[in-house]
C-alpha cells in the first residue's frame, strides 16, 4: 500500500507539474559595450535644418499586449504646444492621427512617430496639411497650416529591443543625426547593438554598429517595424535587407530561423529521472540510491542516500608544467 501511494504521490506531481511558458535568453547573445553606447552627437543635431513647425508631439498608438502584437494604425497626440497651428486647428491631446493629406499627394497612413517628423521636415512655412483624427470612436478631419520651426524638437530617448527567437538580434532607435545623415526621417531605421553568435544575420554579414533602413522593399520607420516584419516571416524565410555601414549602402540576404529544441527532462516514476538545464543537469535512479548532479564548476554523486561525494574547481590555476629552456629565458 505505501508503495502504491508513493507511485501516486510521483503521478500527480509529474501531471501537475509546469514548463516554461517563455523561451530562456540567448546564452551567446553578444553586445558589446561600444556598439550600445548612445553616440554623442547633440552639437551635430543642432545644426541640422529644422523644417516646419506644427505643434504637436506624439506617441506610438500600440500601448496594449495586444495591439503590440497586432499592426500599428495611428499616432497619439501626446502634447500639444499653446498658440501652435495644432491648437488653431482644434487638435487636442488624445485625438489618434489616423492619415494626412499632404497637398496634392496620396494620403498617409500613419503608424510611427519618424512619419510625423518626416511630414514635418518636408512642409515648410505656408504649407497644409489635411490630418484625419479619432477622438472617442468618431473621426473627423482638420487641416493645419504649418510654420517655421524656431528650435529642433526635444531630443527622442533611445529605445532598445531584442528579438530572440528567429534571428537573435537587439537593435536600437538611431538617433536623429544618423537617419537624417543616410536620407531617414529622425527615428526611422534599426542599429544592430547585439547578435547572437549563432545569429543568421551574423552568418549573413551583418555587423554591430549597421543601420538597417528597410527590409525587402518594406520601409523601417522603428526599430519595432523590424521586429514586426521578423516574426511575420515563414522559418527559413530569406529576407532582403538594406542597411548602412560608416555611410555606405548596402543589401544583404539572412534567412530567418527558429529556437533549437532539446531534451531537458526525463522521468520514470520512482526508477529513473533526469534533467538538464543550462547550467545544471542531475540524475536520480532507482528512489535516489543513486544520483549524479554536475555544473560547469562542481559535481557530486550520490549512493544508498547517505554517501555522498563530489569535487570541483579549486581557488586556484592548475600548474602549468614549463620546460626548462622556457624557464631560463629572460
Amino acid at each position: 500500500m505505501r508503495w502504491l501511494i508513493i507511485l501516486i504521490s510521483s503521478l500527480l506531481v509529474f501531471g501537475c507539474s509546469s514548463i516554461p511558458i517563455e523561451s530562456p535568453p540567448l546564452r551567446d547573445l553578444e553586445e558589446p559595450l561600444e556598439a550600445f553606447v548612445e553616440p554623442d552627437d547633440e552639437a551635430l543635431r543642432e545644426k541640422l535644418p529644422r523644417g516646419g513647425f506644427t505643434g504637436i508631439y506624439v506617441e506610438d498608438a500600440r500601448k496594449t499586449l495586444d495591439q503590440l502584437v497586432g499592426d500599428p494604425e495611428g499616432l497619439i497626440v501626446d502634447r500639444i504646444v499653446e498658440n501652435s497651428p495644432a491648437m488653431a486647428a482644434g487638435l487636442a491631446v488624445g485625438d489618434v492621427l489616423l492619415e494626412v493629406i499632404p497637398s496634392g499627394k496620396e494620403p498617409i497612413a500613419l503608424a510611427w512617430k519618424s512619419q510625423w517628423r518626416k511630414l514635418e521636415l518636408e512642409s515648410g512655412a505656408g504649407k497644409k496639411l489635411r490630418v484625419v483624427y479619432d477622438r472617442g470612436g468618431v473621426e473627423h478631419e482638420t487641416e493645419l497650416a504649418i510654420t517655421d520651426r524656431l528650435r529642433l524638437p526635444d531630443r527622442e530617448e533611445v529605445e532598445r529591443i531584442r528579438e530572440e527567437q528567429r534571428v537573435g538580434v537587439v537593435v536600437r532607435t538611431p538617433t536623429e543625426v544618423e537617419s537624417r545623415r543616410v536620407g531617414l526621417a529622425p527615428g526611422a531605421g534599426a542599429v544592430v547593438v547585439g547578435l547572437s553568435l549563432s545569429s543568421p544575420f551574423r552568418m549573413a554579414g551583418i555587423r554591430f554598429g549597421d543601420l538597417i533602413s528597410h527590409v525587402d522593399d518594406r520601409s523601417i520607420d522603428d526599430p519595432q517595424a523590424l521586429l514586426d516584419e521578423i516574426r511575420a516571416a515563414d522559418e527559413k524565410a530569406e529576407l532582403l535587407l538594406t542597411l548602412y555601414r560608416e555611410g555606405e549602402k548596402h543589401q544583404i540576404s539572412a534567412v530567418v530561423s527558429s529556437r533549437a529544441q532539446e531534451l531537458s527532462d526525463f522521468t520514470i516514476p520512482l526508477i529513473f529521472s533526469y534533467s538538464n538545464d543550462p547550467d545544471r543537469s542531475q540524475l536520480s535512479l532507482l528512489l535516489g540510491l543513486f544520483g549524479v548532479e554536475s555544473t560547469e564548476a562542481a559535481w557530486k554523486v550520490r549512493l544508498l542516500w547517505f554517501i555522498t561525494f563530489g569535487g570541483g574547481d579549486s581557488d586556484r590555476l592548475a600548474e602549468v608544467a614549463v620546460s626548462e629552456q622556457e624557464r631560463s629565458k629572460p
